[in-house]
């Protein structure tokens, strides 16, 4: 196989992860855990999100969690934000990175947002400008590109639709997300395709949750075509609140176990991964979602036993 040599990993646990979970985390709490993940060699880290408090109330503390960060040269901090109300709310915390959203499928995106996808495309358009005007690079979440709750299947045509009005409005990057984790490598490759006649290899990710146990399957077939950035989230913390069912997002210890397994370089010590992820379940009051986690943390208790 023609692997990439080197793949960039955005850690999304402590925003998309703990967004979705039941209980909301002491800002502390995310801190340290940002903290541990980039001393683990991370270095594009999801800290928080500005959406209203009212829709998202374990985001509540984003500007308490940006300012308790110690930063560290060479880590990128993201931030998700839903209007230009967020942005103006996340500039004073200083992010490097915005993350703006949209969905492959008209039905999820009504659910999701309450407007059709060209509505949600022009309202992030001077999201988007503000943000690339203030020097914060913009990153595009592409949801449900190859499967809806509401709709069932989404065509490649969709996902290169919507990969084409994020591009229009100055998106620098797009992950192709399969947000209900129905996705299969086959299905996985044909959104990219569709998403690569926008964006070039280099702008665009994977963002793959693991419902249905294919999420390491559709990472190695993106790997197939040349991609070389995935979101992941530690302990595989996390699932989506309009996607009944949905697990987490991939678990960034298995996909960095994975990813070593293959002689792909990563940055990441996957000893100091599985102890974030374990101090964040702990945090949670329950065992880490990563099975790679689980085995090696099984067999460190059985070494000392």
């Amino acid at each position: 196989m023609n692997l990439p040599p080197k793949v960039h990993l955005v850690e999304v646990g402590p925003r998309d992860g703990l967004q979705n979970e039941a209980q909301a985390l002491p800002a502390a709490v995310k801190i340290e855990l940002v903290q541990r993940l980039q001393a683990a060699g991370l270095r594009h880290i999801e800290v928080t999100s500005y959406v209203s408090p009212k829709w998202v109330p374990q985001m509540a503390d984003n500007h308490a969690v940006m300012a308790g960060l110690v930063r560290q040269s060479g880590v990128r901090y993201a931030v998700l934000v839903p209007n230009l109300k967020g942005l103006e709310a996340a500039l004073p915390d200083r992010p490097d990175e915005i993350v703006v959203f949209g969905s492959a499928s008209e039905a999820f995106s009504q659910k999701n947002i309450n407007c059709s996808v060209a509505e949600s495309i022009e309202r992030f358009a001077p999201v988007v400008q503000a943000a690339r005007a203030a020097g914060i690079f913009v990153r595009g979440a592409m949801s449900c590109t190859v499967g809806c709750p509401y709709e069932g299947e989404v065509a490649p045509q969709q996902v290169g639709q919507l990969a084409r009005l994020m591009k229009s409005i100055g998106v620098q990057h797009v992950g192709v997300a399969d947000t209900t984790g129905v996705g299969t490598p086959l299905k996985v490759q044909r959104a990219f395709e569709a998403t690569l006649q926008h964006y070039a290899l280099h702008e665009v990710s994977g963002h793959f949750h693991d419902t249905y146990g294919q999420a390491l399957a559709n990472t190695l077939a993106a790997l197939q075509l040349g991609v070389a950035q995935f979101d992941a989230s530690v302990a595989g913390l996390g699932g989506c609140p309009y996607a009944r069912g949905a697990s987490g997002n991939v678990a960034t210890e298995d996909l960095v176990y994975l990813l070593h397994g293959m002689g792909v370089h990563t940055g990441v010590d996957l000893e100091a991964l599985v102890e974030a992820g374990a101090y964040i379940s702990a945090a949670l009051g329950r065992p880490s979602g990563s099975r790679v986690a689980r085995a090696l943390l099984a067999r460190r208790a059985a070494g000392s036993a």
